[in-house]
Formats: structure tokens, sequence, C-alpha cells
């Protein structure tokens, strides 16, 4: 297995690192024109946002990945969209963070979240999979280590009852492409204050502002 190559050190803390530290973004989604705009891909909305605010070209395939990188006020960058399918995204992501030598708390990972409502955005330094099926896919893949951060993107629950999987692979209808479009530069904004000033710093002051709009929006029909 590829990711027997590598020392558990690739999976520990950023300790070996001099400064600055480069980062790894991985946003999750499913390739292929008909997944475009639908509910499971704003992972990879996110990192094409990311990439065009900062002039980086998503132009090359790695591991698995269309892939790009940038040098962001001095700290070095690496975009990833894993094309292997959502269910399978740690084939990518395991790879690339090994490939690298990137201890997890440096890999970041994009992803919807039914648990949020729909542009509502979160920061967080770890967690659980939650049931979402490429998480459990990364985290297989970073050998049951669930210590990563993440941006989790708010995309509400199905309507009645509705199946999840059909909700996940349907477009937003209007009034949520509104909320997500909003959403975008939010959290663009956050990531490049990750890099500048770190995780804990910007999660802390991040989530503050996004839980007043939690409170606004979660009664809000979409």
């Amino acid at each position: 297995m590829l990711l027997s190559r590598f020392s558990k050190r690739c999976f520990c803390t950023a300790t070996a690192f001099s400064n600055p530290r480069p980062w790894l973004f991985v946003g999750l989604g499913n390739p292929g024109d008909k997944f475009i705009g639908t509910r499971h891909n704003v992972g990879f909305e996110f990192i094409d946002a990311f990439a065009k605010s900062q002039g980086i070209s998503m132009d090359s395939v790695h591991c698995k990945a269309i892939f790009g990188k940038g040098l962001i006020n001095g700290v070095p960058v690496f975009l990833a969209k894993p094309q292997t399918y959502m269910n399978l995204s740690g084939e990518s992501s395991g790879p690339l963070a090994a490939y690298y030598k990137l201890p997890l708390n440096r890999v970041l990972v994009f992803h919807d979240d039914m648990d949020l409502p729909c542009g509502v955005l979160r920061l967080n330094a770890l967690g659980n999979h939650g049931s979402h099926n490429g998480l459990k896919s990364v985290i297989y893949h970073f050998r049951g280590n669930r210590e990563f951060p993440r941006l989790r993107v708010g995309i509400g629950r199905p309507p009645g009852q509705m199946d999840p999987k059909a909700f996940l692979l349907q477009k937003f209808n209007a009034r949520a492409r509104e909320r997500i479009d909003a959403a975008l530069p939010e959290g663009v904004d956050a990531l490049i204050q990750v890099l500048s000033k770190g995780l804990t710093e910007s999660a802390r002051c991040f989530n503050i502002e996004q839980k007043y709009k939690h409170i606004r929006l979660q009664t809000m029909p979409v």
C-alpha cells in the first residue's frame, strides 16, 4: 500500500517544519460536469474560489487530484480536488499528505455538511466523519487519525422524506445558490486568516461571526 512507504512522522505534529510551514487545502466532491453545482460538490467550489482569489492555476494532476500550488504572503499552499469520486477521497488525500510529508494539522479539508443551515460555515480543528462518506475515506487513509482541520460548508437538511443521497446530488435552488455564493468570499477570507494567524485564532473569530449567521438563517427556508 502506498502509504506504508511513509513513516508515521508524516501524520503527527508540525514541529519538524521551519516557518513558514506549508498547508494543503483539499476540497471534496465528485468529478464530471453533471455534478457541477450540486450540494455534494461545495468543497470543489471553495477550492476554486480560493484559487481564483489568489491567482493559483489548477492546471495539473497529482495523486489523483486536480492540483495547484502557490505562495501566499510567504506561506506555501497546495490546493487539491480529488478526482476519485467522493467515497474514495482518501485515495488522493492520504498520498498527497504523505508525499509532502505534511502533519495532519496542516491539511484542511473542505466538505458539505447537512448539520449546518445552507450557507453557514465552520472552521474546526478536528472532528468525526458525521456519516460523510468522503470524510470516512479521508480518515481511513490518514490511518484512522481524525485530528485534521475542516472547513464545514452548510447545505441544510433534505425536505420532508427526501432521500439524503438524492438531496446531496441535487443542484442548489436559486435561494440556496445565493447563500452559497455569499458564503464563498467569507470562506476565502477565513482561509487567508488561517495562513497568516494560524487555525486557532482564525477559527475562534470566524466561528463567532458564523454563529450569529447560523441563528439568523436557521429558521429561514431555502
